[in-house]
């Protein structure tokens, strides 16, 4: 990465593409920067080399569980809704739920094995996949994702209904109406029909989130311009948005960075946003 600073700036200067991803999704190429490890010792070192200018912070604001508050909000999951609106970790509830605990006694890897079903359910993961994923036997595999849907009926509507519509008009579409058309529902090949139900089902989610922080953007880009701010929105990874801050703006941008995130769209849920800052992207986190 140091080869690729651009020797005018003395920065990095990554390409968005707008139309490359089928779900809709910004990516980030010469050089990726959505890609940036941010898990472990290396994580955490490489994220410490991305560092603000003197005066100024990174500010990181991250939507919180935004994938499974869409899915909440288009399946009309009755447990999923009361969950997000009560407040209560998402994770820890289906822990609770599939291992028949209270909530104060989920363990850390009770939580870890419940978001890898929660996150596989938007992803259309078989008990294969799920066992793979967590390195258990597949009937155990199979037991959690029963119990899940047994749990929760609106979200087996929700992929019911998906996978019917996407099957008949040929394409599925976000909260927004963008539409991606899965021409691989309709393969004799095994596999690849299998591939096109995980797209029909995880599409809207995926594409939806995509929208969201695309509106919150652009509403933000307004915000700072309207009231003469000279933070700047640097880098866009997914579902979180980096800003290089001013100290002196800090509780501004903040407070415009909240609001124009939580208020780009309105679901049965809250939409949340994690916000933190430092020195550098480790820091932010």
């Amino acid at each position: 990465m140091p080869s690729l600073i651009n020797p005018q700036t003395g920065r990095l200067h990554t390409s968005f593409n707008q139309t490359v991803t089928a779900t809709g999704r910004l990516s980030s190429s010469e050089p990726n920067l959505q890609n940036i490890p941010v898990r472990g010792e290396w994580g955490k070192r490489i994220r410490e080399a991305f560092i603000a200018e003197p005066g100024n912070l990174l500010l990181s604001a991250d939507y919180s569980q935004v994938e499974l508050r869409i899915l909440a909000h288009l399946s009309g999951d009755e447990g999923l809704i009361t969950a997000f609106n009560a407040g209560i970790d998402i994770h820890t509830r289906t822990a609770s739920e599939l291992y028949g605990v209270s909530l104060d006694q989920v363990t850390t890897e009770m939580r870890r094995t419940a978001k890898t079903v929660n996150f596989g359910v938007i992803y259309g993961m078989s008990a294969y996949g799920l066992s793979e994923a967590l390195n258990i036997d597949r009937r155990d595999a199979e037991k959690y994702i029963q119990q899940y849907f047994d749990r929760h009926p609106g979200v087996k509507k929700y992929i019911k209904d998906i996978l019917a519509e996407a099957k008949e008009k040929g394409y599925v579409t976000t909260l927004f109406g963008r539409k991606r058309s899965v021409p691989e529902l309709n393969s004799h090949n095994r596999n690849i029909q299998q591939q096109g139900q995980r797209l029909a089902v995880n599409s809207p989610i995926q594409g939806t989130a995509a929208d969201i922080i695309k509106i919150a953007m652009i509403r933000i880009r307004k915000s700072l311009h309207n009231q003469k701010i000279n933070a700047k929105m640097i880098l866009q990874v997914h579902d979180e948005l980096l800003f290089e801050v001013p100290e002196a703006e800090l509780k501004a941008v903040v407070e415009i960075a909240r609001g124009n995130m939580e208020e780009a769209v309105s679901l049965s849920v809250p939409v949340k946003v994690d916000i933190g800052y430092g020195k550098n992207w480790s820091e932010a986190h």
